[in-house]
């Protein structure tokens, strides 16, 4: 492994940052002012870093092969400059395609999907309180004004998906993969909706439940342990939205998905699907060892498509796409300052996982250490372009050309015009 010293060497001058490295005989190669310090306990993982494979090295922390020492930001900032271009890899031929395809029907049962949903989110809930927001939302904030913190970006965008929506009292709402019921209870208190939400995840259906009864929403908010699949299109809903949830579907079951949608929703009525989406056109995962890193450790399952994509299988099933915003740099930000959080009180974070019990009580140092490099790391996927987030809003076109109200064709109540989503 020595010949593998000089390369390293050559590679540390080109980061941006300057970083050192503690070599398992115990030499250490460093550059001057090193702000990151990456300690190697075994050589093999140190042929990793050699080939760039920066994933692996991700690995190798968790499992405690590698320890790091410096600021998250620091560390995100080298391993862009450790990267051999845009790692996004793309399948551009038909057998890598058909392979994806199959692996993707396979993994996304309604058992599997259930059991990779608990594996996420039912972590524990007092960890990710600690870096999340008071009202727990966890997915992409909306900063419309850059002074704004943490908890008003969410604020925002809470409102914005209400909005653009036109939630009205009374209307029929649902919310498929509710989370811990930020954005229904936003929708039934702000809104006067009658709200219903659905989770595969036992804890947060538990703690909505709470939150139900503390505000005294029973009777006009309502949250189910449901799979999407799993509901009946006997009352269909006026309005419909989706956050962060998509990403979990699967791109093999994304016409049942659309499909189900068109059936829930009421004609003329809206639907928001807001999600993660990729960077390019035919991607696959992240290279590198990252998209292998998310689906060890982060979300097993996950799987992103191109917003075109995306937009294709609503088109097909029978939606028409009315607006479609990117939102990819406040996602950014966003996770920046999910890091920021969690960095500024590890031992804390330490201290919830271990008492938490199951397996993340029993690997709360692996679970810590592979929160912070998926937060950080996503943050600068989203900052890079390599991933996105889009929020897609759609109608059920109900065919009456003449409906009062709106422009003559509009067929939803959807008037075809920007102004009501800004207007105070």
């Amino acid at each position: 492994m020595q010949h593998l010293i000089p390369k390293i060497e050559s590679q540390l001058a080109s980061l941006p940052v300057p970083i050192a490295l503690e070599l398992p005989d115990g030499r250490r190669v460093a550059q001057a002012g090193a702000r990151v310090t990456l300690a190697f306990k075994e050589w093999t993982v140190l042929a990793k870093l050699a080939a760039r494979q920066v994933g692996a090295i991700g690995e190798a922390y968790v499992e405690g092969k590698v320890q790091i020492e410096g600021a998250m930001r620091d560390l995100i900032d080298a391993t862009v400059g450790m990267l051999p271009g845009n790692p996004a890899e793309t399948d551009t031929g038909w057998w890598s395609r058909l392979q994806h395809r199959a692996k993707s029907h396979g993994s996304h049962s309604l058992r599997k999907d259930a059991a990779q949903i608990e594996f996420h989110y039912d972590v524990s809930d007092d960890f990710y309180a600690l870096w999340l927001d008071a009202r727990r939302v966890y997915s992409c904030a909306y900063f419309r004004t850059p002074d704004l913190t943490l908890a008003e970006a969410q604020e925002a965008k809470l409102d914005h998906i209400c909005k653009k929506l036109m939630l009205q009292p009374g209307e029929r709402y649902l919310d498929i993969g509710s989370g811990w019921g930020a954005l229904l209870l936003w929708a039934a208190e702000h809104y006067g909706v009658d709200a219903t939400g659905i989770t595969l995840s036992k804890n947060q259906h538990a703690y909505v439940q709470r939150l139900i009864e503390e505000k005294g929403l029973q009777g006009r908010v309502r949250v189910e342990l449901r799979d999407y699949r799993e509901l009946s299109a006997d009352q269909p809903f006026d309005k419909i939205s989706s956050v962060g949830m998509f990403e979990h579907v699967g791109a093999a079951n994304m016409p049942t998905y659309f499909r189900k949608i068109h059936s829930l929703l009421k004609p003329g009525g809206l639907v928001m699907n807001h999600g993660i989406t990729s960077g390019e056109l035919n991607y696959r995962q992240l290279g590198a060892g990252m998209g292998d890193f998310i689906e060890k450790y982060i979300f097993p399952g996950g799987e992103l498509l191109h917003v075109t994509h995306v937009l294709r299988e609503t088109a097909a099933a029978g939606l028409e796409m009315v607006d479609t915003e990117s939102l990819r740099p406040h996602y950014a930000r966003t996770l920046w300052a999910w890091s920021d959080a969690l960095e500024a009180q590890l031992d804390a974070a330490r201290e919830v996982l271990q008492r938490s019990g199951g397996r993340q009580a029993e690997n709360a140092e692996r679970v810590l250490r592979a929160y912070r490099l998926y937060l950080a790391g996503s943050a600068m996927s989203f900052e890079q372009g390599w991933i996105s987030l889009h929020q897609m809003l759609s109608t059920k076109p109900d065919g009456d050309v003449g409906r009062a109200g709106v422009l003559r064709g509009a067929q939803s109540v959807y008037p075809f015009a920007r102004d009501y989503i800004y207007n105070k």
